[in-house]
């Protein structure tokens, strides 16, 4: 080991084959300050050295899609709080999340925000961000808390169109736009139709089709289709940078397609859950098919056929995990008892630790070029869409030392013990992959190793965004 003051790097990642953009190259890693200052063969001297040999080195994964210690819109707080949570994210290599401050009707913007940064201060392991959930978007949250907020940096909003107490109407929802553009942020959409939905559900409740099944026939797929194309129309009309969140079935990304040769500054993102399981995994006896229930719902094979071939073209730019854990009892899936309707079951799936091992097993698959679409999808592409880059989401100069050394060899079967976060289970169980994230650094810090967490709840920070 070199002496200290011989020493020009804090840190250098050895030996490891790199994910540089669209390349693959066999590179050091030289740290210095939580920072990457250099890339090539036989760096040194350095204070540490973390032997990468064998491993891929890919950047720290970047999901931008995650409910933690979030209390819903019917009073059902998550099973996480932001300590479990981000301890199974670095675990499954992802070191930086966006999460919602989630204002709901006659709720205060601000204080919302105070409270949430306070929570995540206390508990993250990982880097983190929010985005402003607008429910109740009277005068105070449009002329005063909303822009104010935006300005300080959390550069992205988001909005529903379905969901009787989250929903917006058109007119709120061209409110929140012409803000978002005024100030700089993205904005996010939940896109169904709320009418369609509402109508379909009363009718089956109505002929006693109640159970988790029928919550796929309810949110039909054209409901998605329908509110894609509104909401991009609206968007359009307001000139604002629009993100679609899980996009689900193949018209709705035939309308992401073709919203995308209109105007460039539409994106939109799936997740691992409608790539890997269908509606056919709600067909079960409850409590089991509760934990499949989610919003929208899984569709079918010809569906998750249609999302890969969006994603390999690009009309789908990123795989985020949605990650909105409920506990299968009281507290969560099953407040309103073992035999509630499929409107009565909490919405969610928990997804934080174990979305870069499902995307990984498949992409990895097709060789170099598919490791390289796996860090864009799940680390690069989101980080640049969000505000979060040059600092987040690639292996560059400037960066910060966020970095994943995987085992591409490992296989696991995935068990309900795989993912140490507080949901209790996963819907993925049983399921095989290849490919581990092995050791996760952090700015610089290994804050996983082998299984083991080393950073302590708090030692995250938020993340500087910039304007979309």
């Amino acid at each position: 080991m070199a002496r200290e003051s011989e020493t020009k790097y804090d840190l250098v990642v050895r030996g490891g084959t790199v994910v540089c953009g669209m390349d693959l190259v066999a590179a050091d890693i030289g740290i210095k300050d939580g920072i990457i200052t250099a890339l090539g063969r036989g760096l040194g001297p350095a204070a540490r050295e973390v032997d990468a040999t064998g491993r891929l080195v890919l950047p720290g994964g970047v999901d931008v899609h995650t409910h933690i210690e979030q209390i819903s819109a019917t009073g059902i707080l998550t099973a996480d709080d932001w300590a479990s949570a981000t301890r199974s994210a670095v675990l499954g290599g992802t070191t930086t999340v966006l999460a919602f401050a989630a204002q709901h009707k006659g709720m205060n913007l601000r204080d919302v925000v105070t409270d949430y940064a306070g929570r995540a201060a206390a508990g993250a392991l990982a880097d983190y961000g929010f985005h402003l959930m607008i429910c109740s978007p009277d005068a105070q949250t449009i002329d005063h808390d909303l822009p104010q907020l935006i300005e300080e940096g959390h550069r992205s909003v988001k909005v529903f169109m379905t969901y009787d107490r989250l929903a917006l109407s058109d007119e709120q929802l061209l409110d929140v736009m012409d803000v978002a553009r005024e100030r700089g942020a993205l904005v996010c959409v939940h896109a169904e139709n709320h009418g369609m939905i509402a109508w379909k559900s009363r009718k089956l409740l109505a002929e006693g089709k109640t159970q988790p099944r029928y919550h796929a026939v309810a949110h039909d797929r054209l409901a998605e289709r329908e509110a894609i194309r509104r909401v991009v129309d609206l968007a359009g009309m307001a000139d604002v940078p629009l993100s679609i969140f899980h996009v689900s079935s193949r018209e709705g990304a035939a309308a992401i397609r073709e919203a995308r040769a209109a105007r460039s500054n539409v994106y939109a993102e799936t997740c691992p859950q409608y790539l890997f399981t269908t509606a056919a995994d709600l067909d079960r006896p409850m409590p089991d098919a509760a934990k499949w229930m989610f919003s929208p719902p899984a569709r079918g094979t010809e569906d998750q056929t249609a999302l890969w071939s969006a994603l390999r073209r690009g009309d789908l730019q990123i795989v985020s995990s949605d990650h909105a854990p409920y506990a299968l009892d009281e507290t969560g899936k099953l407040k309103n008892g073992p035999d509630a309707t499929f409107k009565e079951i909490a919405n969610g799936i928990p997804g934080v630790g174990l979305r870069l091992v499902l995307m990984f097993d498949t992409l990895a698959k097709e060789g170099p070029r598919g490791i390289a679409a796996f860090a864009s999808m799940t680390a690069s592409t989101p980080a640049r869409i969000y505000g979060l880059a040059p600092a987040k989401g690639t292996i560059a100069i400037g960066a910060d030392a966020d970095l994943v050394l995987w085992d591409p060899e490992r296989e696991q079967i995935l068990t309900d013990e795989s993912v140490p976060d507080a949901t209790g289970y996963t819907p993925y169980a049983g399921r095989k992959v290849k490919g581990w994230p092995e050791t996760v650094l952090r700015r610089g810090q290994v804050v996983a190793d082998a299984g083991r967490v080393l950073a302590e709840p708090g030692s995250g920070r938020m993340v500087t965004r910039t304007r979309p």
